[in-house]
């Protein structure tokens, strides 16, 4: 057992308490955390910073105006439904197109009117906020995933995820959804971690469930090797979301939108350990030498050039 500890140690994997300990309490003033975790303010701070996001449609606020999602849906024959305090996932609502007066899943299944409002109500309610407080319940564009992602994505949108350390992008990991994470790109729920590489922005690595992989397990397609489009950009993208909400240690999601390009889909300031899996490097040889730099740029286009200095950590 010491043994493994100490191997764990010495590839600078991060674990659980000195994320918390190290890095969160001392670089994330609580005080700023709703600007990450209340996803309309985050939405309204890109807005002002002109990154983009999904367009908001409309916001449902109380139980009385839940009988407003027709009006706010207009003729749109798809759309997203979820809470603006939720995390890991839960109680997201995507419609991919409506039949008369059914509203039709990714997955083919077709629900009512009567249930769609249903689940609003449950947001509303606090069912899948953090601590479980009432709610509001966001209707905004579904994004159409880049056709990069056709191959090894099952119906739902795959993400990227940027760990940004004092604003400089340290680790990144594709998340791709899958039949068992039920088009979701959880990997709490089974969807597939793929390393990138910080510099180049090609895929290395998967994991899924803990357990290394090299195909899609829904289509057997390769998952390393990829490009991935407008790396640069991507990382830029991150980097200034720094700017947003100025926590030092970020996780920042961006979709690649085959028609808008690339979106910022949220901000966490708790994210997960999970990507060091899919890169099958620690963190800690990264932050060290991120820390060791004497002056961070404020410049988000000079804070990427650090990234070709840490990339091989």
């Amino acid at each position: 057992m010491l043994s493994r500890i100490r191997k764990l140690r010495e590839a600078g994997v991060v674990g659980i308490n000195a994320r918390n300990h190290s890095y969160v309490m001392p670089n994330n003033p609580r005080r700023m955390y709703k600007y990450v975790d209340d996803k309309v303010l985050t939405k309204q701070l890109a807005e002002k910073a002109n990154i983009a996001v999904p367009r908001l449609y409309g916001l449902i606020t109380t139980i009385h105006d839940s009988d407003s999602i027709t009006k706010i849906i207009g003729d749109k024959k798809d759309f997203v439904i979820k809470p603006a305090h939720g995390s890991g996932g839960k109680g997201i609502l995507v419609i991919e197109n409506r039949r008369k007066d059914l509203f039709i899943k990714p997955n083919g299944t077709a629900i009512s009117n009567k249930l769609v409002k249903h689940h609003v109500e449950n947001i509303l309610g606090g069912v899948y906020s953090l601590g479980g407080q009432p709610d509001q319940a966001i209707i905004e564009y579904r994004v159409k995933f880049d056709p990069v992602f056709d191959s090894i994505s099952y119906q739902g949108v795959p993400d990227i995820r940027m760990l940004i350390y004092k604003g400089i992008p340290a680790m990144a990991m594709l998340r791709l959804p899958t039949q068992q994470s039920d088009g979701k790109a959880n990997l709490h729920q089974g969807a597939v971690g793929v390393g990138i590489h910080l510099t180049t922005g090609i895929t290395t690595l998967a994991v899924c469930k803990d357990r290394r992989i090299a195909e899609h397990p829904d289509f057997g397609s390769k998952l390393s090797d990829i490009q991935i489009p407008g790396w640069q950009n991507l990382l830029l993208l991150s980097a200034r979301c720094y700017e947003l909400a100025p926590l030092g240690y970020l996780g920042v999601d961006i979709v690649l939108d085959a028609e808008l390009g690339p979106l910022m889909l949220e901000l966490n300031a708790r994210p997960g350990l999970a990507i060091q899996i899919a890169n099958g490097r620690g963190l800690q040889h990264r932050l060290d030498a991120i820390d060791n730099i004497t002056a961070l740029p404020s410049n988000a286009e000079e804070r990427i050039e650090i990234v070709k200095l840490i990339s091989e950590h």
